[in-house]
């Protein structure tokens, strides 16, 4: 188990939040939920403070902080996907219900947190072994929003669109 945690500030949407992310990725899971004792900041009595999970094996912990807070792309989550299937399946999930589309396979949910949905083949193609592939790569890659895995190889082999 690692020693360290991201922790996730909310307010009111704990709960929720960690609930919907470990519907998205096997190996997660609420862990803990932990209630305010008094009134105070963070809620009132009996309502949820903290909310520990497992997302994808690692520990986070997700709090109602009793403010609004926004979060910024200098934190973002990683998702390495295995295939475009992945890749379109959480894109959608992370989107719905408000979240925004951003370049370069980043989006923010509808909480406001950015993630980046990787597909794991994208490293190979932009820090590949052809300098002249890795740059057509790197472009097409900067011109995308989602991430398209076909149109990535594609432009490392020096192919044009099917």
């Amino acid at each position: 188990m690692s020693k360290v945690s991201p922790c996730l500030w909310f307010d009111g949407e704990a709960e929720e939040a960690a609930k919907f992310y470990v519907s998205l990725l096997p190996d997660s899971r609420i862990d803990k939920i932990q209630n305010n004792t008094v009134d105070g900041p963070a809620g009132k009595a009996g309502t949820v403070l903290v909310v520990e999970f497992t997302l994808a094996g690692q520990r986070f912990m997700a709090l109602n902080g009793g403010m609004k807070m926004e979060y910024t792309h200098a934190i973002s989550f990683s998702i390495d996907c295995v295939d475009q299937a992945e890749v379109d399946r959480l894109w959608a999930a992370l989107l719905a219900d408000g979240g925004k589309e951003e370049q370069c396979g980043w989006l923010r949910d509808r909480f406001g947190v950015s993630w980046q949905i990787v597909p794991r083949q994208l490293h190979g193609y932009i820090g590949g072994p052809d300098a002249a592939g890795a740059a057509r790569a790197m472009q097409a890659m900067l011109g995308m929003i989602k991430l398209d895995v076909e149109a990535l190889r594609r432009a490392y082999e020096g192919n044009a669109a099917a």
